[in-house]
């Protein structure tokens, strides 16, 4: 292997970084997860996560796994093979997520979209008022697409289905957007809402989290399928006495405890304004650049990770190679039908101001050497002044 200096600058969409103090709470000693202090251990957890999904009514459970295994979970807990879904595909996670629904036999409506849409919620609404025998059971959004940079309008859906007097239940994906930008289960009448231990939360993989309504649970109860190892009956019991139905992965657990501790110190909303803060200075940057991002519209650009299309001519994977060889930073690659085409700033987790300057200025200097002409320091320049005016304004703020 190559020999790289320096730390290795994480600026990809997830895993995030690890901070230093969550990292040492997982270096502790196994335990055990039958043990009589376990069970207070991890319903601290799951107590401390309802506020960051916005939830005092839903439970949240912890699954072994990534979030894709919370997103099986919903699926074969509350559906069974041939109910009809609705989703829309626009970018890969929604695609895979479409993917896993066929996978599991599920009849699947599909509206398809230009990669960096958002969610059609007008469509949506036309198919949901069309629905008069109520066969589409449920309805699936992709909060914030991953691979394109864009978030979509989940009270809007929720607005189409209760404007239509439909019944489906509600399934979303927040895997990128979960404790980064504001999420609202109960407000916006979520069924099933989806992440992981490693994004926003700023823990390893090994965690599935999912939130689950109570309309979820008795539709649950009422399916039939036989489940086993993601059964929603025993991770509900987790919800009551802190205990896994199956072996957990307990040093993650300590190390997400420590995730909270550190979220609950800067406060829930403060976390929120950091990444709408980081944010707006990455894309000041890429429209200095002379460059665009791959969401279509500004009101729909993510405020956790952006995706920036390269010029003609010039291959997004080459500016990541080239970030990576050089300069010992790791950007973001552009996924199925956007390899090459883009690369991806992630900004999200366990991230400050000089973190999205140093992403902006390698980013530069490897656009520079894969071609691309944008002048140096642009990016960065432009970025310093949204940080500067916001420092501004919360200082004033703190008078």
């Amino acid at each position: 292997m190559t020999f790289r200096p320096g730390l290795n600058h994480l600026y990809i969409p997830g895993p995030t970084n690890v901070p230093d103090t969550v990292r040492m709470a997982m270096n502790v000693p196994q335990q055990d997860q039958r043990g009589p202090e376990f069970g207070a251990f991890v319903l601290s957890i799951l107590s401390d996560l309802k506020p960051i999904f916005g939830t005092t009514q839903g439970r949240v459970m912890l699954f072994p796994g990534s979030g894709t295994s919370a997103w099986e979970a919903a699926i074969v807990n509350t559906l069974s093979p041939g109910d009809r879904v609705l989703m829309a595909r626009h970018g890969q996670f929604s695609t895979l997520w479409a993917k896993m629904a066929v996978d599991l036999g599920l009849d699947v409506e599909l509206v398809d979209l230009a990669w960096g849409a958002a969610t059609p919620v007008n469509e949506f609404a036309r198919r949901l008022g069309a629905d008069r025998e109520g066969k589409i059971k449920a309805v699936f959004v992709t909060h914030n697409e991953t691979a394109t940079g864009v978030t979509s309008d989940v009270a809007g859906v929720r607005q189409a289905l209760d404007s239509s007097f439909h019944d489906a239940l509600l399934f979303v994906d927040g895997v990128s957007s979960i404790g980064s930008i504001p999420f609202l289960m109960d407000d916006w009448g979520v069924d099933l809402a989806v992440t992981g231990s490693q994004k926003g939360l700023m823990s390893p993989a090994g965690l599935g989290i999912l939130g689950v309504s109570d309309k979820a649970m008795a539709a649950s109860k009422a399916n039939g399928i036989a489940r086993s190892f993601l059964k929603f009956d025993d991770y509900a019991l987790q919800t009551e006495t802190g205990y896994f139905p199956h072996t957990p992965p307990t040093p993650v657990l300590q190390g997400l405890r420590e995730a909270l501790n550190r979220i609950n110190r800067e406060g829930l909303d403060m976390v929120f304004a950091r990444h709408a803060r980081l944010a707006a200075g990455v894309r000041a940057g890429v429209q200095a650049w002379g460059l665009d991002t791959c969401a279509e519209h500004p009101s729909i650009a993510s405020n956790t990770v952006t995706a920036i299309r390269t010029p003609a001519g010039v291959d997004a994977r080459e500016v990541i190679r080239i970030g990576l060889t050089r300069y010992n930073t790791s950007f973001g690659s552009g996924l199925a039908q956007l390899a090459g085409k883009v690369f991806r700033i992630g900004h999200l987790g366990d991230l400050n101001e000089g973190m999205c300057l140093t992403a902006l200025a390698v980013a530069e200097l490897s656009l520079r050497a894969a071609g691309a002409k944008v002048p140096l320091g642009a990016g960065v320049a432009a970025a310093q002044e949204v940080y500067e005016q916001d420092a501004r304004v919360v200082a004033l703020a703190a008078e």
